[in-house]
């Protein structure tokens, strides 16, 4: 049996874990969370993992729709529904400026470009005034979905956020195996040959990067929703460096990689301290306590090892090791 033969299967007892998570004493705000990092994550590798596009600025996408769903949930006192697509609307539309700008030129020089644009949008969500400077836009109230679903219970907003994350992973789904995303595997593999076929490579890359920053807003906007919050590290230049440890770490052009990847550095960041904690209990050494501390030290290590010993990540080295089997057993 291949990886293609268990990828449902594996999908199916994800969903069934989400769907009981609550029920099993999961701390329905931190899964919520972790599912809206996923979803970031695997937008980003759209564009990487299937496209071969490296941009170091989509925390530009993240943090600016929540901005917008911030603000239009808050001051404008729309419904819930209508901030997250005006959120998603906002990011993708900031993903066609970028991706205009961008797309132009090739490589680091690309790379750069993107990260210089997040920049000017970090700067401005910090002198704007109605972005709440460094103290972010506090007190954004979740609302009744459509007017009749009341998202203040966190029960209520588990599943609301489960439903949005599951239809735009499978949105995904839908897009790399559709004849649009074989082109863009296909420009990733061998851009002249794309080219050569008679493949418009700039809109296919535009429309890419778009689609990719319209769900990256997506999923800031949904995490506004749910923690009532959005602030500058929404919008730094760390987020952008986080997706792609993300990506990275799960595996780099896997669906399931960046469900995995966002897992380990959410968990990391979150319960490294916990675990530390429990580490000096056992080894009697006082060192295991600062972890909390060292966050990033630990991320880096983690990354570091990752990059020696599972150069595919960690989805794509169990993927690997499949065929691999299947191969000698063929």
């Amino acid at each position: 049996m291949n990886f293609k033969n268990l990828a449902p299967i594996g999908y199916a007892l994800l969903l069934l874990g989400l769907l009981a998570a609550p029920f099993l004493g999961a701390y329905p705000i931190f899964v919520m969370k972790l599912m809206c990092f996923a979803l970031f994550a695997s937008a980003f590798n759209l564009l990487l993992g299937f496209t071969g596009l490296l941009s170091f600025g989509h925390a530009a996408f993240l943090g600016g729709a929540a901005y917008v769903t911030g603000h239009a949930i808050k001051v404008w006192g729309l419904t819930p529904e209508v901030g997250l697509l005006l959120g998603t609307g906002g990011g993708a539309l900031l993903g066609l400026l970028f991706g205009w700008l961008a797309i132009r030129r090739q490589g680091i020089y690309f790379s750069m470009i993107t990260l210089a644009l997040a920049q000017m949008l970090f700067f401005v969500c910090l002198q704007a005034p109605f972005t709440g400077g460094e103290d972010g836009l506090q007190g954004v109230p979740r609302g009744k979905l459509f007017g009749v679903i009341d998202l203040k219970n966190d029960l209520t907003m588990y599943y609301v956020a489960l439903v949005v994350v599951v239809a735009a992973f499978l949105l995904i789904v839908r897009t790399i195996h559709s004849p649009f995303g074989q082109v863009l595997k296909g420009i990733k593999e061998n851009e002249p040959r794309a080219i050569s076929l008679g493949y418009d490579v700039q809109h296919f890359k535009l429309l890419a990067f778009v689609i990719s920053a319209a769900i990256a807003g997506l999923a800031g906007s949904l995490k506004t929703v749910v923690l009532g919050f959005a602030t500058l590290s929404d919008v730094h230049w760390t987020a952008s460096g986080q997706v792609i440890l993300m990506t990275l770490v799960g595996g780099l052009g896997t669906l399931s990689g960046p469900l995995i990847g966002s897992a380990v550095v959410v968990l990391l960041e979150n319960k490294i301290g916990e675990f530390g904690n429990l580490l000096a209990d056992l080894t009697r050494v006082e060192w295991f306590n600062t972890l909390g501390e060292s966050v990033t030290m630990v991320t880096g290590l983690i990354f570091v090892i990752c990059v020696l010993a599972f150069r595919r990540g960690i989805m794509g080295e169990i993927i690997a090791w499949l065929d691999r089997r299947r191969a000698s057993r063929g």
